[in-house]
């Protein structure tokens, strides 16, 4: 196995400081593991070998940014100047933006170097990452099953070790799910967190994040990421202290509400309630407080109010790439279910728009309500095992009935895009099949530190980040 293919994002930074190793010898163990063994993974949509080895060649030992010449992803959402910004679409496939993304700036302002973009699902609809343009992300704990989505492709290179730490988003549960299918952290953090500039002022559901092996990783690139940029329309204030000291203070006895109930009153899989079960009792051994309850949850009807906001961002991204080609799509450039969804979405008057808007912020009221009595809402992040390939893609003959079944994979994390609360997927060992188990830790608004204090008494008390899977070793 390549030695640096695991080494925290941390230590390889410290090494190339150090001299240890160059940034160049960083940068090249990441473009060799991407091309031998993304074959199998898909988690790539492009690599940038070429300029990534260049940007590595100019950062020199004792270079004082914090993550001097470690090599990072992109999702393929989010621009990167030069490179592909597809959102996995056929239509979408030449587009290569002249700017990037505020947070890649902070990135690199942070040393990293992006090596290629991530794969996901076209224009992030499903928890699953099957587009039909680049074809399938794998799960590198099974390769027949898929690594989540929409951030799937970045779940898969982290997991598998191509690379240390990626980015990813989440609008719905797109860093929790294929954090919780491949055995990672995964942060979404508070609602205006991280700047969506300079293409958005802000979102009402999507949050950037990462996705990692640790979590002080995760705190550290929250600590990189998070901070308001001029234009933003909407902003979390700043925090108190960086989360990466505030991750380290013992959060005291906390008062933990577990729960199994979700909005679509789908049952758990055995595994996923073991796995609840088994992370409530190491809290309770922890000192804290862990009792049954839940707030009071929508029925299924909200899946529609929640897809009348949802879907307008998909007629969005169908209407920027318009734009882009001056002219709309052929029948075969985008497929079946982002095109249904954007036909709903046009029928959708705006006042039908800010009626789901008022709906969902009357829901977010009452939920948040909740956390007046509770510090953190522990609950599965999965209702059951990561899906087989080709079992949700939205390219069969009633595209829509698999974006309503995404909801039965999956029940447990939109909600908390609606809220805007902080929400982490965090690892809870392996279940029978091999595969990773996880849990998701639900905060206060703002509440980012305490979510990373509790992931890190957990990460102690049961840790996970040795574990590799077989695919990684092929190298």
């Amino acid at each position: 196995m390549d030695a640096l293919a695991f080494l925290p994002a941390t230590e390889l930074a410290a090494r190339i400081h150090d001299g240890a190793v160059t940034a160049r010898e960083a940068v090249e163990a990441a473009v060799r593991r991407i091309e031998a063994l993304d074959e199998a993974l898909g988690a790539f949509v492009e690599l940038d070998a070429e300029r990534a080895l260049a940007e590595a060649d100019a950062i020199a030992p004792g270079d004082e940014r914090p993550f001097a010449g470690v090599p990072i992803a992109v999702k393929a959402n989010t621009p990167v100047a030069g490179l592909n910004l597809s959102y996995a679409s056929r239509f979408l496939a030449d587009h290569r933006p002249t700017h990037s993304a505020y947070l890649v700036r902070r990135l690199r302002e942070a040393g990293f170097v992006v090596v290629g973009t991530t794969n996901m699902p076209e224009f992030g609809i499903l928890p699953t990452t099957e587009p039909r343009h680049s074809g399938p992300a794998r799960n590198p704990w099974d390769t027949g099953r898929t690594p989540g989505g929409s951030s799937g492709g970045s779940a898969a290179a982290v997991a598998a070790g191509l690379v240390p730490i990626a980015h990813g988003n989440d609008g719905g549960g797109s860093l929790r799910i294929p954090a919780a299918c491949c055995g990672l952290v995964g942060l979404k953090p508070s609602r205006g967190r991280v700047s969506r500039g300079p293409d958005l002022g802000d979102s009402f559901l999507v949050s950037d994040g990462v996705l990692s092996r640790s979590v002080v990783e995760t705190a550290l690139l929250l600590d990189v990421l998070a901070g308001y940029e001029p234009g933003d329309a909407t902003w979390a204030p700043r925090p108190a202290e960086p989360f990466t000291l505030a991750m380290r203070r013992d959060p005291g006895r906390l008062r933990i509400a577990t729960s199994l109930a979700n909005a679509l009153a789908v049952d758990a899989d055995p595994e996923v309630v073991r796995g609840l079960h088994e992370t409530a009792g190491v809290l309770r051994e922890l000192g804290h407080d862990v009792e049954e309850a839940s707030p009071a949850l929508p029925g299924p009807e909200s899946l529609d109010v929640f897809l009348q906001l949802f879907g307008p961002g998909v007629a969005l991204g169908i209407a920027f790439g318009e734009m882009l080609a001056g002219r709309p799509p052929e029948e075969d450039e985008i497929e079946p279910l982002s095109r249904a969804i954007a036909e709903e979405a046009h029928k959708l008057p705006s006042t039908g728009y800010l009626a789901a808007m008022a709906q969902m912020q009357l829901l977010a009221r009452g939920t948040v309500a909740f956390f007046a009595d509770y510090d953190v809402l522990l609950t599965p992040v999965l209702a059951s095992r990561p899906l087989p390939i080709g079992a949700l893609h939205g390219c069969g003959d009633d595209p829509m009935a698999d974006l309503r079944r995404s909801g039965t994979f999956a029940p447990y994390t939109s909600l908390f895009n609606v809220t805007g609360q902080p929400a982490m997927s965090v690892p809870a060992g392996f279940g029978e099949d091999g595969l990773p188990n996880a849990v998701q830790l639900v905060g206060r608004p703002l509440g980012e530190e305490t979510l990373l204090q509790v992931a890190a008494q957990l990460e102690t008390a049961r840790p996970w980040a040795a574990h590799r899977p077989a695919v990684a070793e092929r190298v």
